[in-house]
């Protein structure tokens, strides 16, 4: 079989006119550029860790209180249809329905970090939003803002502000916003007995008719950076369970963050490997 499409880190297959199979790879990518260097086993911790986040959203009431839904109609590989039960893809693939995207990145954001805190230094604001003076970098928000992107096929996503963003879509603007906050708080509060502090994550969402769908990964270390509370300290950049590891090395070495992304060492993907597996068990310790 050959996927339909090729994402950075996931291939999408046919599986009839209303579904597909989200396959999660071993790629890894960072500043959207995509490493020659597979992390072994991390597209199984993604989907996982996805699929556990699906679950609990869905157990807790969040769909209906803020009307959406989810993509995923079945998590377990031997329970896909027949010819699609694929032993390579255990642990990291979900079929999932069709919907129509939307093509921006609905990003919610609450610490002061990555591209955030560099326009924050320059310009005072996140997105077109202002931001109380003297923050240093790693500072928890006043609140959790709502700071889209657009959606790049190739080449690097750009932030946006929410104006820009509702002047292309309306309405449904405000509906991805309230439903990205209120998702971000249910976890973080989840998270926080975990010892982890949830910094920003990223979510995407579809339309099936006029319906909100929540689609793609949710709340996985690839799109969300968890920091470890005891060591969380304002001023610098926290240790973390994410990508924030690979890329503080890439920038450590001067790449200039275009293709070609360079190899990494055998300690860097490793401990990759592990930071990865620890979330994911910070994260089910929670969601059980």
């Amino acid at each position: 079989m050959k996927p339909f499409y090729r994402g950075k880190v996931r291939d999408l297959y046919e599986a009839g006119p209303d579904s597909m199979v989200l396959v999660a790879t071993d790629r890894l990518s960072a500043f959207d550029v995509v490493f020659p260097d597979p992390v072994p086993g991390k597209g199984k911790v993604l989907t996982r860790v996805s699929s556990n986040w699906f679950g609990a959203i869905r157990s807790s009431g969040l769909e209906q209180k803020l009307d959406f839904t989810d993509h995923i109609i079945e998590t377990n590989v031997d329970q896909f249809p027949k010819d699609l039960r694929l032993e390579e893809w255990k642990d990291r693939a979900v079929l999932a329905k069709k919907t129509k995207r939307i093509d921006f990145e609905c990003v919610v954001r609450g610490y002061l970090a990555g591209s955030a805190f560099k326009e924050y230094k320059e310009t005072g604001t996140v997105c077109g939003e202002s931001l109380p003076a003297g923050l240093l970098q790693a500072d928890k928000l006043p609140s959790p803002i709502f700071t889209p992107a657009t959606k790049a096929e190739t080449g690097h996503d750009e932030n946006i502000s929410f104006s820009t963003m509702k002047s292309s879509i309306g309405n449904l603007a405000d509906k991805l916003r309230d439903i990205s906050i209120g998702i971000f708080e249910f976890a973080s509060e989840r998270m926080a007995r975990a010892g982890i502090l949830l910094c920003d994550t990223k979510f995407e969402f579809g339309l099936l008719g006029d319906r909100i769908v929540l689609i793609d990964e949710v709340l996985t270390p690839d799109s969300s950076r968890y920091w470890d509370i005891e060591s969380y300290k304002p001023g610098s950049s926290p240790a973390g369970f994410d990508k924030q590891f690979v890329r503080d090395y890439v920038e450590s070495i001067g790449w200039n963050k275009q293709p070609p992304a360079p190899s990494l060492p055998g300690e860097v993907i490793q401990k990759t490997t592990e930071l990865y597996l620890e979330i994911e068990r910070r994260i089910a310790s929670v969601l059980k």
